[in-house]
């Protein structure tokens, strides 16, 4: 296994338009990032995940691109673009930006040429399709929607869309629709970025025929189809061989045998990739699924390719609120998590305001959301007849909405995000928690993150480290080690609101060294073999 800057870096995502609002408009902006890169360096991070700030009419937050050489009105303009690379690079910080290439925005020029008639130039660079006995060509779903067709009446033929109407797929069968995405992306690592989160990247190939699914339900059959491997090496070969980089795939619907596929470094393909194992599989809190996840990414990828560490981002409900306890033992249980993913085999990712244990919300009425995937399908529900009042709170707990309120800088209005009405309500409980408390107190939560950024950083065994599970069938306590050469770690975690005992494995019997824990008082154990963890208790010792 070789040693890389992306493996040994920790990434801080930001999505900008919930960042820091500079102007009083009610939307964070990349001067509003720029205003606050110091905050970023001073908790460790090494990398900046940059959210979609191309042009776009924003129907999907960015996601729906109309222009990929232009910047949002709401995020700046290209001097901006220009200056935070700058600084960013000054402050000893890399930034990567997503690429969104399955699909373009409905008002991009090419899909305004490719709508225009059948015998346009671009009319093949999108996927259009006849209808079928009248209606849609298959049975398949969108993410987004119903159905990933809508019927164009000025052409007589449906376009095919994995999300959003407004989000029409590219054909990437084409040639010069490829060669077009490589200057793209050539473009922006000219620039200066350093590398790219590739949005959905493993849905880019599509099932030949297009034939019904069994299960249109399992929306499986939109990812991993033939040719995939193929497009990724290309622009391997094409593209980023050629640069000092990051890439990072968002991969859904992989085991580790698929996911090996996407990133062995004998592949020439991507770096690493999120799957969604956890995401997907754990609504909420899973020990036993949990640990089963770990162990087969772990086994599955060790020496030969690198995963990534995340329990939240800008799709999925901040981790305290779903994973841990944002009650009585926030702050140990978002300590906890903290812990688990940056303790973990790969590259782990911070979602902006997580480092101060921000939780999730519960909104009252639809109208408070802006998710376009949550509003979409309370209105498909309702329309079928089912109940309002338990639709919402059905879609609730799930809503991308949980984790997009703007970050809590402090306890003035709006949480001191913006001057203005921000663009999403604000979480109610930004007086308590919110990153002016977080820093003047010294055993909050953003200290915790700093100082086991720092660990990570010092000690090669946290990235580097053989890992091993030492307490399988518990489904509370989680006891593991990371080891290198002559160093091992022992890492202890009590994921519950109950005190347990823990009894030490062997290699522990002879003497540990506290490291890093999640309470302030840890006592002095009076056995060598076993001790008690209070709730949600994280510790870790070198042995």
């Amino acid at each position: 296994m070789k040693k890389t800057w992306w493996k040994e870096a920790v990434v801080y995502q930001v999505y900008w338009r919930s960042f820091y609002d500079s102007n009083g408009d009610g939307i964070g902006d990349l001067e509003g990032l720029l205003s606050k890169l110091h905050y970023i360096k001073d908790l460790g991070a090494d990398v900046i995940w940059l959210n979609p700030m191309y042009q776009s009419p924003d129907k999907d937050n960015g996601y729906d691109i109309s222009d990929y050489y232009g910047v949002m009105e709401k995020a700046g303009d290209m001097q901006t673009v220009e200056r935070l690379i700058t600084e960013v690079h000054n402050l000893g910080m890399k930034i990567i930006m997503d690429l969104v290439v399955n699909h373009t925005s409905d008002q991009h020029p090419w899909f305004l040429e490719s709508r225009a008639s059948e015998d346009n130039p671009k009319r093949d660079w999108y996927i259009w399709k006849d209808a079928k006995d009248g209606k849609e060509p298959n049975n398949w779903r969108s993410y987004f929607a119903p159905s990933p067709w809508t019927w164009e009446e000025k052409t007589g033929q449906y376009y095919f869309h994995s999300f959003a109407a407004e989000q029409p797929d590219l054909n990437w069968e084409n040639p010069e629709v490829r060669e077009e995405i490589y200057k793209i992306m050539r473009f922006w690592l000219d620039k200066g970025i350093d590398g790219f989160r590739m949005d959905v990247i493993n849905l880019l190939a599509k099932q030949k025929g297009f034939r019904d699914a069994a299960d249109p339900y399992d929306l499986s059959y939109l990812g991993n189809n033939p040719g995939i491997h193929e497009y990724l090496q290309e622009m391997n070969r094409e593209v980023l061989k050629h640069y000092d980089i990051m890439t990072v795939g968002e991969i859904p619907f992989v085991t580790p045998e698929d996911g090996l596929l996407y990133v062995g470094e004998d592949r020439n393909e991507l770096h690493t990739l999120f799957h969604f194992q956890v995401a997907d599989d754990m609504p909420s809190w899973d020990m036993l699924r949990y640990k089963e996840i770990q162990k087969k990414w772990y086994e599955g990828l060790k020496g030969k390719g690198w995963n990534s560490q995340f329990l939240n981002n800008h799709d999925h409900t901040r981790q305290v609120t779903r994973y841990g306890n944002d009650g009585e033992y926030r702050a140990e249980s978002a300590k906890l998590l903290g812990t688990l993913v940056h303790t973990m085999p790969g590259t782990p990712y911070i979602f902006q305001g997580e480092e101060i244990g921000m939780t999730g919300v519960c909104f009252e009425d639809i109208s408070d959301y802006r998710d376009i995937a949550m509003k979409n399908k309370y209105n498909e529900l309702v329309e079928r007849g089912e109940d309002p009042v338990q639709v919402l709170k059905d879609l609730q707990p799930l809503s991308r909405d949980n984790s997009r309120t703007p970050v809590q800088w402090d306890d003035s209005e709006n949480a001191g995000f913006t001057s203005g009405s921000p663009w999403i309500k604000v979480n109610p409980n930004y007086k308590e928690i919110n990153v002016k408390r977080e820093l003047e107190t010294p055993d909050s939560v953003f200290c915790y993150y700093k100082k086991l950024i720092s660990l990570r950083k010092e000690n090669e065994v946290m990235v580097y480290g053989d890992y091993e599970d030492l307490s399988d069938g518990q489904e509370e306590l989680y006891i593991y080690t990371r080891s290198l050469w002559e160093v091992t770690w022992l890492i202890v975690l009590n994921h519950s609101e109950r005190t347990n005992e823990v009894k030490l494995p062997e290699i522990a019997h002879d003497g540990k060294e506290l490291l890093l824990a999640n309470y302030v008082e840890v006592p002095e154990e009076e056995l060598a073999q076993k001790f008690i963890l209070r709730p949600f208790e994280a510790r870790i010792y070198k042995i």
